[in-house]
């Protein structure tokens, strides 16, 4: 296993220790979306990942609050086509890149809550949601890519024409800023494999992320194109695997039978493949929740989209991931509750064992690494 990019997850949909209630529950705000953030960085996370809708801080306000805050990590912000037209979001994402220096990745979001896509003023189903999408990366990444020359781009769709599309300010990265995309339906898939860089799967067991994985990559060469791979999971390590599987009961032992069952109502509703997909693991019941060796769909008892977790000690979370990452997988992107805690919590443990974070963290400590003892005593070096 090669060593995997690692992105971790800001919580702009609000953040606790425990599912379903107050307790445990933090504010949201500018100090701690920044703590976040600045601790993904130092710890030598790769990325972060904003989640989009209304449920949610707007993505793209909260990473440019970020940019300055961070000196590396990347931002992984969501375009949803038809809620915004192709012009606006290259002059976003150029804006951004360029802040940045670089470090914008594009998170195109094409499914979601129908009742919500309406509420925005896009009355679109899931069919036209992806024809709409298929023309608005067309003309998204020739502008981005400067075609056309002085005179722009020009494009004639069923649901989106343009006339001279280009940008005066181009993005930092060529030809555009990487295009990261995830959607379980034949439409989702086909779109994946003509126009997006690196396919995204929610935390599914291996045998199903692999037939994923198997069309995807088929489909993409009837284009002549090749994609990466990424995958979106929750973790929930400790030093031991009973400590895991307790912390994994702990986060839900608030959850009441009711709000889950309003979830899994809300869910039904969806159009989203994915998200029946993830609801299918685990059919609402809360005794069948580990579907796959060490993979716990607890979290979508009650969370939309990513609903999985990999609960474990160290070695055995890794070696969950290297399984992944032998079908092809190189980014994860990550989560656990508290955010914050738990983005030391695995950093700390898992990272040496994937290659992660050792040799950076090593060399930015110009003095004792631990806490000193007895005055001059110097910590023991672990094994």
């Amino acid at each position: 296993m090669s060593t995997p990019n690692i992105f971790w997850f800001i919580p702009t949909h609000g953040d606790s220790r425990y599912l379903g209630t107050t307790k445990g529950a933090r504010p949201v705000n500018a100090d701690y979306l920044k703590q976040v953030a600045v601790a993904a960085d130092t710890l030598g996370y790769d990325g972060v990942l904003l989640p989009t809708g209304r449920s949610c801080e707007d993505a793209w306000i909260v990473a440019s609050s970020l940019i300055n805050a961070t000196t590396r990590l990347k931002f992984l912000v969501a375009i949803r086509p038809g809620l915004s037209t192709p012009g606006l979001a290259v002059r976003m994402a150029s804006t951004f890149d360029r802040l940045s220096n670089g470090r914008l990745l594009i998170n195109v979001v094409t499914g979601g809550d129908q009742g919500e896509l309406e509420a925005d003023g896009l009355y679109a189903d899931h069919t036209k949601r992806y024809e709409i999408s298929r023309e608005f990366f067309k003309v998204w990444r020739a502008s981005m890519a400067g075609e056309g020359g002085a005179a722009g781009y020009d494009f004639e769709g069923k649901h989106i024409q343009v006339k001279g599309a280009k940008t005066l300010y181009p993005a930092v990265q060529k030809p555009y800023p990487p295009l990261y995309f995830g959607g379980s339906s034949e439409p989702a898939h086909e779109l994946a494999a003509e126009q997006m860089d690196v396919y995204l799967t929610w935390g599914e067991p291996p045998a199903a992320v692999a037939e994923k994985l198997a069309d995807i990559r088929a489909r993409a060469a009837k284009h002549g194109r090749t994609l990466k791979f990424g995958i979106r999971l929750h973790v929930i390590v400790r030093e031991t695997n009973e400590e895991a599987w307790r912390a994994a009961d702990e986060l839900i032992s608030h959850l009441d039978d009711d709000t889950i069952a309003k979830a899994q109502a809300a869910f039904a509703k969806m159009d989203s493949v994915g998200q029946r997909r993830m609801a299918a693991l685990h059919g609402g019941r809360r005794d069948q929740l580990e579907v796959s060796p060490n993979l716990w769909a607890g979290v979508g008892l009650v969370r939309g989209g990513a609903g999985t977790a990999l609960v474990g000690d160290p070695e055995t979370v890794a070696a969950r991931m290297r399984e992944y990452a032998d079908l092809g997988i190189e980014t994860f992107i990550l989560s656990g509750y508290p955010h914050l805690e738990e983005s030391y919590r695995f950093a700390e443990l898992v990272f040496p064992l994937l290659g992660k974070g050792t040799e950076q963290g090593e060399q930015s400590i110009t003095g004792p690494f631990g806490e000193m003892m007895a005055s001059d005593i110097l910590p023991r070096k672990a094994a």
